[in-house]
């Protein structure tokens, strides 16, 4: 039997008159990680909000772990891990104080030497927070939502603004929470990271789900997936892009090949980014 994690019915939050998550209805399994995707004001925020007790459904219900999120909050603390794009370190203390002073919180013993191995921070224990790159804190800080060893994640734009190098070693370890049977929620605007790293991905519009399935079947349901030729000339390439599926690529990609002239010959995939345009209209830096 599925066991699911994070259930929602009808879920709705308003800031006075700005109806910011518009009756949403979804669910996500014990060891999935849920991409939750949109541009900036979609809803994603305040749904993570919602989730982890901050928030109370304005209508509708949550549950986490089976708790409900209005009624319940402390019991989902106890059991979630919090990540948010914004730093809320403590500037002063070194990196293994911050992590000890919230450990301290919630009451546990945490071997903060092994905690910091696991996220590759062990070079910088000593390190005041304040002197830290943007991407070594914002591994603080999913260190710091590993503390208490959560059965759920809720990751708020996790790599946003980081340099390559960091936002691989975030993605490794969200990757290695998810073999351990954690469940994620990860809300991201980066479309290539959510492609890799999400079961499944909910795009959110305007406070509304428009689409929740894997990344695999959006692209190919609402996608464009092309096929791209390069071909020899006298004056050097030229390349021509066949959709798949209009009717007469077939009989076009026959007569290119007969030609002989072909350089380079392979499909193209569509992306997240076209389907989430094709539902919406808009791009998600919009």
């Amino acid at each position: 039997m599925v066991e699911k994690i994070i259930e929602t019915e009808n879920l709705t939050y308003s800031y006075d008159d700005n109806l910011a998550v518009d009756h949403i209805s979804f669910s996500v399994e014990k060891g999935e990680i849920l991409g939750f995707l949109g541009p900036n004001g979609a809803g994603k925020t305040t749904t993570v909000k919602m989730l982890t007790g901050q928030f109370a459904p304005q209508e509708g219900w949550a549950k986490v772990l089976g708790f409900d999120v209005a009624r319940e909050p402390k019991k989902i603390h106890e059991k979630i891990g919090v990540c948010f794009e914004e730093k809320n370190l403590y500037p002063r203390l070194t990196v293994k104080e911050n992590l000890e002073f919230f450990a301290n919180l919630f009451g546990l013993e945490v071997d903060i030497d092994s905690l910091l191995k696991r996220v590759d921070l062990s070079k910088w224990i000593g390190d005041k927070a304040e002197t830290l790159s943007k991407g070594l804190q914002q591994r603080v800080m999913f260190a710091r939502s590993l503390i208490n060893d959560p059965d759920v994640l809720f990751l708020d734009e996790p790599t946003s603004g980081l340099d390559p190098i960091s936002a691989d070693a975030i993605r490794n370890i969200i990757l290695s929470e998810k073999k351990k049977g954690k469940t994620v929620f990860l809300t991201t605007h980066n479309m290539m990271e959510a492609d890799k790293l999400s079961d499944r991905v909910a795009f959110i519009h305007e406070g509304k789900i428009v689409a929740l399935d894997t990344p695999e079947n959006l692209k190919l349901k609402l996608g464009k997936r092309t096929l791209k030729v390069k071909m020899r000339t006298e004056k050097g390439f030229k390349e021509e892009t066949l959709p798949l599926r209009d009717s007469e690529t077939p009989k076009r990609a026959k007569e290119l090949l007969e030609k002989r002239n072909i350089a380079t010959i392979h499909t193209q995939e569509a992306t997240l980014e076209e389907v989430f345009m094709k539902l919406t209209g808009r791009k998600l830096e919009q």
